[in-house]
């Protein structure tokens, strides 16, 4: 028998008595932890789910741990840039001590909550009432569609630079 759960963003297969190193919980030592199951299996019986409300997973706090440091180097050539920082998780050591499927109840004992008849409260107030709820349902309720965002407006246009050809020329009197 064992489950997956879900903590600290991690999914996790655990069994009853194993020892695991998870992200930190905000849990004292030796408290009790209760984490979200994700699948239950029980040899043949499956559970996920809808029916995954009636798995519980709890667990026991060993102690709380920091994980090994990891060096952090950067470095950009040619450019006198060298930083070097550190990282040590925060970790949790817990003992996972039951995992639990809980009984099924009976159909039988489940009853129906009664319908109230057609129409609820206004049914009892007459065939006045009656009138105004039967003209909304008649009418389909319009929908008008979304309009489109405006079309920009283009850049006006730059007036064009004057070339040689377009610049004015003095004459000559001699009609070169």
């Amino acid at each position: 028998m064992y489950a997956i759960v879900k903590t600290g963003g991690k999914q996790y297969r655990v069994e009853e008595g194993q020892s695991l190193l998870i992200e930190r919980l905000p849990v004292d030592d030796g408290a009790k932890a209760t984490l979200e199951p994700l699948l239950f299996v029980d040899g043949t019986n499956v559970v996920d789910g809808e029916e995954l409300a009636k798995v519980s997973v709890e667990a026991r706090v060993v102690g709380h741990e920091r994980g090994p440091k990891l060096r952090v180097v950067k470095f950009k050539p040619k450019r006198g840039y060298r930083r070097r920082t550190g990282h040590r998780q925060e970790l949790t050591r817990i003992e996972v001590t039951s995992i639990k499927l809980a009984a099924r109840r009976a159909a039988s004992r489940r009853t129906p909550k009664p319908v109230a008849a057609e129409g609820g409260p206004a049914a009892e107030a007459g065939p006045a009432a009656e009138a105004p709820a039967a003209a909304a349902e008649a009418k389909p309720a319009r929908k008008t569609p979304a309009r489109k965002p405006a079309a920009r407006k283009p850049a006006p246009r730059k007036p064009k630079a004057p070339t040689e050809s377009d610049a004015p020329t003095q004459e000559d009197g001699n009609g070169a």
